[in-house]
């Protein structure tokens, strides 16, 4: 495909063509091309929604699996990412004004004394990418800053992330500040990052280890279907 061709062919293919190109497009971290297939699909009536799962979420799945299974590498999962960003910010007014269903809400921060945030940038836009909406606090967190944006955007899970040895015992304050509170049976505590393991996870009461962004994703996915089948039968 000659790449001043482009614009003509988008426009050229048939719906389910363009939903398999725009995986393809995804797939490779261009942008341009994902901004003009949502476009595409907008002006033939899609909604909003169906663009974001069929479209933008579909072809995040392929490359959550293939990051997950060694395929792709960080670098290329981050260019994904933002050609998926690309398209939610044209989708995002327009799903806040159909009312759109979302898979459900997550606040992340990397925790107090730590500054890496690679790690925690490529959880949160692989979890935006599942179709959650993602409220990322930043870097070097304390515990009032985890409580304040749990009380302020009322999630369904807390993410938190640390990439030292010396920061990562600092999980374990914010959630006995969370247990204190009577929050902590209110929301679901993932945490990662290089130095952690199941067993560290599990010691400091969290409610799962998630080794990447992958296996955050799925695990999220779990645990939220699971408590929302908790809440209805309940």
């Amino acid at each position: 495909m000659a790449e001043n061709d482009d614009d003509i062919v988008l426009a050229e293919l048939d719906d389910e063509e363009l939903v398999q190109q725009m995986w393809d497009d995804l797939y490779d971290g261009l942008k341009d091309e994902i901004e003009e297939g949502v476009g595409i699909l907008l002006e033939r009536g899609w909604a909003p929604y169906r663009i974001l799962t069929e479209a933008l979420v579909g072809g995040m799945t392929v490359v959550g699996q293939d990051f997950r299974d060694g395929i792709l590498f960080v670098p290329e999962v981050l260019l994904a990412a933002n050609a998926m960003k690309a398209g939610m910010s044209i989708l995002k007014p327009l799903l806040a004004e159909t009312g759109a269903p979302r898979m459900g809400k997550m606040v992340i921060g990397t925790v107090k004394g730590d500054i890496h945030d690679i790690g925690k940038n490529l959880v949160a836009m692989m979890m935006e990418g599942a179709g959650f909406e993602v409220v990322d606090i930043g870097i070097n967190n304390p515990v009032e800053n985890y409580l304040e944006a749990l009380e302020t955007e009322a999630p369904d899970i807390l993410g938190m992330s640390a990439l030292l040895t010396t920061t990562m015992p600092y999980m374990k304050v914010v959630i006995d500040a969370m247990v204190e509170k009577g929050l902590r049976d209110d929301y679901i505590v993932l945490v990662g990052g290089a130095p952690l393991n199941e067993e560290f996870g599990r010691a400091i009461g969290a409610d799962a280890y998630c080794r990447d962004a992958a296996v955050a994703v799925e695990t999220a996915k779990t645990l939220v279907a699971r408590r929302h089948n908790q809440l209805a039968a309940g």
